[in-house]
């Protein structure tokens, strides 16, 4: 992979689609503290933006690493991207499609729950680590950060809106970064097989 403007249009991509669940996340958390702080928002927005940053990475060193002992995994690269992301995006269009709701508590979140939270909404990030595998790594880096930079705004402003509008829009945003990871993964096929 090169560094070019298709990669960072692709990691942009990768941090609106994965920042979507933890968008959802923040207009629940917005709607249940009206009268949040901006520090507590930057604490929210930021814990989501690590995790979102980490789990990609976390994924690349590992598929890294299964790549320099098994060079055949090379050729599945774009299979795997195709059917992660498909997987992803279509849990995510099912979720939006469907209306379901997190439950989430009508106090203020606490550090515990703020975590399970960051969790929850990045473990689908591990796997971009898969769809990313090609990149050196401080492209890997640079990636990660521009998924965690994303992720921060998008979810800061998701608890601006929460606070004001609440969970109205949760459904629409998990539809539409379903879609975004799907196109992601149709992407990275084409290009990897044709």
């Amino acid at each position: 992979m090169e560094w070019n403007l298709m990669f960072f249009v692709n990691s942009a991509m990768l941090g609106i689609g994965l920042a979507m669940d933890a968008f959802s996340v923040s207009l629940a958390n917005g709607l249940n503290e009206p009268t949040m702080r901006k520090g507590r928002m930057c604490q929210i927005a930021g814990t989501f933006a690590g995790f979102q940053a980490l789990m990609p990475f976390i994924g690349w060193v590992c598929v890294h690493t299964v790549l320099q002992y098994f060079k055949i995994f090379e050729t599945f690269i774009p299979w795997i991207a195709l059917i992660l992301l498909c997987f992803i995006g279509g849990k995510m269009l099912k979720e939006g499609i469907e209306n379901k709701e997190e439950e989430v508590e009508k106090a203020e979140v606490g550090f515990k729950a703020l975590i399970v939270q960051g969790i929850a909404t990045s473990i689908d990030a591990l796997s971009v680590g898969f769809t990313i595998a090609e990149y050196g790594l401080l492209m890997a880096i640079v990636a990660a950060l521009i998924i965690g930079v994303l992720t921060f705004f998008i979810c800061f402003f998701g608890l601006g809106l929460g606070k004001k509008f609440g969970t109205l829009f949760a459904n629409k945003a998990t539809i539409a970064g379903g879609i975004i990871l799907i196109v992601i993964g149709l992407e990275i096929f084409i290009t990897g097989v044709f």
